[in-house]
């Protein structure tokens, strides 16, 4: 029934118009309410603008320290005594479909012992590591979809396997924006390039200013780690000219033409280009720190890059990647003793130094380390392929059962968590999917990863795709 229909038509429109302004009234002024309580969508002005998370999170921040390539949890984290008994023997389970042909059990070639009051069982190539056992929750039961490193690198990083769908911190970004306006949320150090490049941190139909930023830690100078951070030719007063036209220009653009999110992704990353000249050299320039802190990270480019990691997580920003190497260093199919010694020798005293230092600063209890590959590796030896240099001593990628362990932010430490077979080979005990995963990390930052999704072709889209449950034993 229209409660305006007695009335004549001119007047039922003033009526409704006043009706309809009075609404309009309200809801501008709920809109205002609502921004303020940071309960809308990132900030129109600043998309890197700080947010509350769902609720109250167990962590702040993120860094992942990546050993591209697939570490093998039997010679790491996982020990595995089964493969001594049955070395030169075909497992009696059988071998389970990898890449390649897979012969006989071989067995670790590094020594385990247990550390610290929980006496958790770890390799002596991370002995400097293990010092820390009392504050590391392994996951043993992890477990991909493919033994193939682009597939099951874009999963681990982007919750799809072939699709292109934004990376879990482009999607940490977007939820809760960064600490530090001059720095981007999310950065990725490798040396060159993982397997599969930049859709390891892309930001895919989410805003582009969500995106991570590469950092090529081939070079040590801040200079070269970060190119054209400075111009030499204009001062920044001239820069903020030069920026302030060209969004006039690009405003006029967008009137004319309506929304272009490309457009708009590239005007904020030149502000945020602009505003990074502020911070970004002194963020990267380890030089400032203490010589007995170089010293305790030590000088590897793994070290290096953690080093620098933390730096940056304690000047406000979000995710941190540190991939170890170029493509796929610990993709280890020949002469696996030799290669996973010198790898973790690479990285080992750098963990060790991050956690120690994280304590220090009173920023471990908030960050959320993260470390481990894209997959595992095999416990039966790769059958070399005839012609190839191959000696029998390596493994293939296995993504039936892999470790990857946690450390700070919210986790229990001095914690095992499922398990694979005797042989080191399936999950069997609480198996851990990579949605599990993501859904936990989200977790831990405060949000239902059901609940943090974005809008796109007439689909809301989430890190988790459709699964995914958080791994509650895990949480401290």
């Amino acid at each position: 029934m229209n409660p305006f229909e007695h009335l004549p038509p001119r007047a039922q429109t003033r009526r409704q118009m006043l009706r309809q302004m009075g609404t309009g009234l309200g809801m501008l002024g709920l809109t205002r309410v609502l921004g303020d309580a940071q309960m809308l969508a990132p900030d129109a002005g600043n998309p890197l603008a700080a947010r509350n998370p769902q609720f109250r999170p167990r962590a702040k921040r993120i860094i992942h320290i990546y050993l591209n390539g697939g570490p093998s949890q039997v010679d790491t984290f996982d020990p595995k005594p089964a493969l001594a008994k049955y070395a030169g023997q075909v497992l009696p389970t059988g071998n389970l479909t990898t890449e390649r042909p897979l012969g006989a059990a071989l067995p670790s070639p590094f020594s385990f012992r247990p550390y610290g009051q929980s006496g958790l069982e770890i390799s002596e190539i991370f002995s400097k590591t293990a010092a820390h056992a009392d504050d590391l929750c392994l996951i043993r039961s992890m477990y991909a979809n493919t033994p193939n490193h682009e597939q099951s690198m874009r999963l681990m990083n982007c919750g799809d396997e072939r699709l292109s769908r934004p990376s879990y911190g482009a999607w940490v970004t977007y939820g809760l924006g960064t600490e530090n306006e001059n720095l981007p949320g999310y950065i990725a150090m490798c040396p060159g390039l993982p397997v599969s490049d930049v859709s390891n941190w892309r930001s895919a139909f989410l805003p582009g200013i969500y995106q991570g930023t590469h950092i090529n830690t081939k070079q040590t100078r801040p200079e070269l780690l970060l190119e054209n951070i400075t111009n030499a030719k204009l001062s920044r007063t001239a820069q903020r000219r030069q920026l302030d036209l060209l969004a006039e220009f690009n405003a006029e653009h967008q009137r004319l033409r309506g929304d272009d999110p490309q457009l708009e992704a590239r005007i904020q990353s030149f502000e945020l280009a602009y505003r990074m000249q502020l911070e970004a050299t002194d963020a990267f320039d380890i030089e400032k720190e203490p010589a007995y802190i170089r010293e305790m990270y030590g000088n590897t480019v793994q070290s290096r890059q953690l080093l620098i990691a933390r730096r940056l997580l304690e000047r406000g920003v979000r995710v941190v990647q540190c991939y170890h190497g170029d493509v796929q260093p610990w993709d280890s199919h020949d002469m696996i003793a030799d290669a996973h010694r010198k790898l973790a020798g690479e990285v080992d005293q750098g963990i060790a130094a991050l956690l120690t230092d994280l304590k220090a600063r009173g920023l471990f209890e908030d960050t959320l380390v993260i470390c481990g590959g894209e997959f595992g590796r095999t416990p039966a030896v790769e059958v070399p392929a005839p012609g190839t240099p191959g000696n029998g001593k390596g493994r293939d990628h296995n993504h039936w059962g892999f470790t990857v362990w946690m450390a700070g932010g919210g986790v229990k430490g001095g914690y095992v968590h499922g398990a694979t077979d005797e042989f080191g080979f399936r999950a069997v005990e609480k198996p851990v999917h990579v949605h599990d995963l993501h859904a936990t990390m989200l977790h831990l930052l405060g949000f239902d990863h059901e609940q943090l999704t974005y809008r796109y072709a007439g689909r809301d889209f989430r890190l988790t795709d459709v699964s995914g449950e958080v791994v509650r034993d895990i949480l401290a």
